[in-house]
């Protein structure tokens, strides 16, 4: 899951997708970066943890993190919130199969679509609800397509 800062977006996917995947059985390595250095090692926003606790989702102790050529290799899948953070993903592939990895989160739920998570940083406490139910969404088809592969 990526982001611009990962304090807001991404944090609050990869623990909406956690909890969805940890309830039905699901192990795989799911984890949260951003394409900025603006907050390496900081925790989430204090208005995504909020919004996630009163769902019973616990991110308050993910650290903010950049992302690196590295995650190509690691992971399967790199679910970018937005068109700028995918483009900025993209650039940094070295091959057409990495770039391939790269995909838009929302597509989950509403494929071919290229619906863009908005930033709820700038705003308030709505925001973060508002981005709650679209990464919902997307984590609960997401989930679901998962779960049947398995």
């Amino acid at each position: 899951m990526v982001c611009l800062g990962n304090i807001c977006r991404s944090p609050m996917a990869e623990g909406i997708l956690r909890h969805k995947l940890s309830n039905a059985n699901i192990d795989v390595e799911i984890d949260s970066a951003g394409t900025g250095n603006y907050h390496i090692g900081e925790h989430p926003d204090h208005r995504a943890v909020k919004c996630l606790k009163q769902k019973g989702i616990d991110i308050s102790s993910l650290r903010a993190r950049q992302f690196i050529y590295q995650d190509f290799v690691q992971f399967d899948i790199i679910y970018a919130m937005d068109a700028s953070n995918y483009n900025n993903i993209v650039a940094l592939a070295k091959s057409e199969v990495e770039k391939h990895k790269v995909k838009l989160y929302l597509n989950e739920a509403w494929p071919g679509q290229n619906r863009a998570v908005p930033d709820p940083w700038f705003g308030d406490a709505d925001g973060f609800e508002e981005v709650f139910e679209m990464l919902e969404v997307a984590s609960e088809a997401c989930a679901a397509r998962l779960v049947s592969a398995n």
